[in-house]
């Protein structure tokens, strides 16, 4: 069996409870709640880090990469000619889920207290 290259990612979400039996319409009966909720734990690890394949990692970074460059050729594309300026540095920020997905992180998003990956892209010297 081949050992599969694996990168543990820490996230911030919230683990998934199982809803007590007891509890109706936000009442319990009896008993403590806390006894009765169940952490899912099947694909969690350490705390709150889970282990993703290197492998899923590097597809949806690729996949990722590759849109962004389509999105901001074709605009840039559009865009030559109606204007006098030249974008010659794009910075964004990226989050990469539980589960392996690369996010771009929007302005409405709540990035600020969230770890992010900084992306820088310049544009190629012309040769």
């Amino acid at each position: 069996m081949q050992n599969e290259e694996t990168i543990w990612i820490v996230t911030d979400d919230t683990p998934q409870i199982a809803i007590p039996e007891k509890v109706t319409r936000g009442v319990t009966r009896g008993e403590d709640w806390d006894e009765d909720v169940q952490r899912d734990s099947s694909s969690r690890g350490v705390g709150d880090a889970v282990k993703v394949s290197a492998e899923k990692l590097e597809q949806e970074m690729t996949r990722f990469l590759q849109v962004l460059g389509k999105v901001f050729s074709h605009a840039e594309a559009q865009a030559k000619g109606n204007t006098a300026m030249q974008l010659d540095e794009i910075e964004l920020s990226v989050e990469i889920s539980g589960e392996g997905e690369v996010k771009l992180l929007g302005s409405g998003a709540k990035g600020g207290g969230k770890s992010a990956i900084k992306l820088t892209f310049k544009r190629k010297e012309s040769s």
